[in-house]
């Protein structure tokens, strides 16, 4: 296999999380009875330009169904960041409606509906349909394609050419990053800019996040590796702002490379603490397997232990990132017998891999579980203020990563 942005061959492995079915296709009482597919989750990093990448092994397409599940408006504290994100944009680019915004993985609608109360002309660009019909219900025009530089041209001959780009949480999805960056330079108007939003490696690694690793993310970003991307489709980051979402995330800001917008002191000060903390060095990566692998083992010795003490624990939060975890542990219903979520599309539907059923919350106060193991640990105080408040539990939360935690 060789580097998806610079074709360096691959040597070194950052991780192997053995096999697993897609983390977000989750199964029907009917799937239950059909084989699974199951595919291998390795990730390898570049010793030329540090991009760390999954294995090739399969077409988006097949990852990103029309049934695809995740839906962004769920969570309130993304709402929230998708709020303040745009009334900060929109005072800083000066956006009215003579500017077209596009947003590339547009899902349901959360941050363009923003604009849209703005009146400011937007796109949004979602292949998945059942998301994608979210977002034109509530008045998003959508295309639904996966972006390419080809899909790129075609809009920019249509005249369809944006003040701002933004991309969150979509960067590490494609599977040519070269070719969406590429794209990015011929979409952009010559004065516009782009802001794109990633978690960042440097967190993935200091606080053992492997669970953030899973078959729909091809990449995983330094802001190294991709002020190198970006350079290469002639395009410039002048400023970047490390965020708290995702277990700590970068948004970058960009621009064409001829503009006369200057590089802001952050990106320095960041490509520094990577140097300094050792995302340019080998010894860190090759380190991790052992530090995931201690994880695994102290989460399912928790799940023993409570078992033999008759203890109930129920998860929460039927994420991508739980798949991920419950399938490298071998985690099943014995040790976990539901997972409850608010997302009305997850619900009745079961997990892939470990097939532990999905409910809806209310099964907290049916159930009144000793612990409950929250999956997305990026969410944990919204989770269990929600469980506190709405569901009064007096269960105990535990979350997996960095380490196992028990809190009240």
């Amino acid at each position: 296999m060789k580097c998806r942005h610079c074709h360096h061959a691959l040597q070194h492995r950052f991780v192997d999380l053995g096999f697993a079915p897609p983390s977000n296709a989750y199964l029907t009482t009917e799937d239950l009875d059909k084989p699974e597919v199951y595919l291998p989750l390795q990730v390898y990093v570049c010793d030329q330009c540090w991009l760390v990448q999954t294995q090739d092994y399969i077409q988006p397409e097949k990852l990103f169904q029309p049934e695809y599940a995740y839906f962004s408006s769920v969570s309130k504290s993304w709402l929230q960041h998708a709020q303040r994100y745009a009334d900060m944009i929109i005072a800083r680019e000066k956006l009215s409606k003579d500017n077209l915004v596009i947003e590339i993985a547009a899902n349901d609608g959360y941050l363009l509906k923003n604009f849209v109360e703005r009146d400011i002309p937007c796109l949004g660009i979602e292949p998945a349909l059942a998301t994608a019909e979210k977002a034109t219900a509530v008045g998003i025009p959508v295309i639904t394609e996966f972006f390419t530089q080809a899909l790129a041209q075609k809009l920019a001959a249509e005249q369809q050419m944006a003040d701002l780009i933004i991309g969150n949480n979509v960067l590490a999805h494609v599977p040519d990053i070269s070719d969406f960056v590429a794209g990015l330079k011929i979409l952009l108007k010559p004065t516009g800019s782009i802001t794109m939003e990633f978690p960042h490696l440097l967190e993935l690694i200091n606080n053992n996040q492997f669970d953030t690793i899973y078959h729909e993310h091809f990449s995983y970003l330094s802001l190294t590796a991709v002020i190198r991307i970006f350079d290469q489709a002639a395009l410039k980051i002048v400023d970047v702002e490390q965020l708290p979402t995702h277990g700590g995330s970068l948004r970058i800001y960009a621009c064409h490379k001829g503009e006369s917008r200057q590089a802001q002191p952050t990106i320095k000060k960041l490509l520094h603490l990577e140097v300094e903390q050792g995302l340019q060095q080998l010894g860190t990566y090759l380190a991790f397997q052992s530090r995931v692998d201690k994880i695994k083992d102290d989460l399912l010795m928790f799940l023993i232990e409570q078992k033999r003490l008759n203890k109930k624990v129920i998860g929460y939060g039927a994420a991508a990132k739980g798949n991920t975890l419950l399938n490298y542990a071998g985690i099943k219903p014995d040790l976990l017998p539901v997972i409850c979520d608010a997302a009305p599309s997850k619900q009745n539907m079961f997990m892939p891999g470990s097939h532990i059923p999905i409910a809806s919350p209310v099964c907290l106060e049916q159930q009144q579980p000793d612990f409950i193991l929250i999956l997305p640990w990026n969410i944990k105080a919204e989770v269990s203020s929600f469980c506190k408040n709405t569901l009064p539990t007096s269960a105990e939360f535990v979350t997996a990563i960095p380490t196992i935690n028990r809190f009240s």
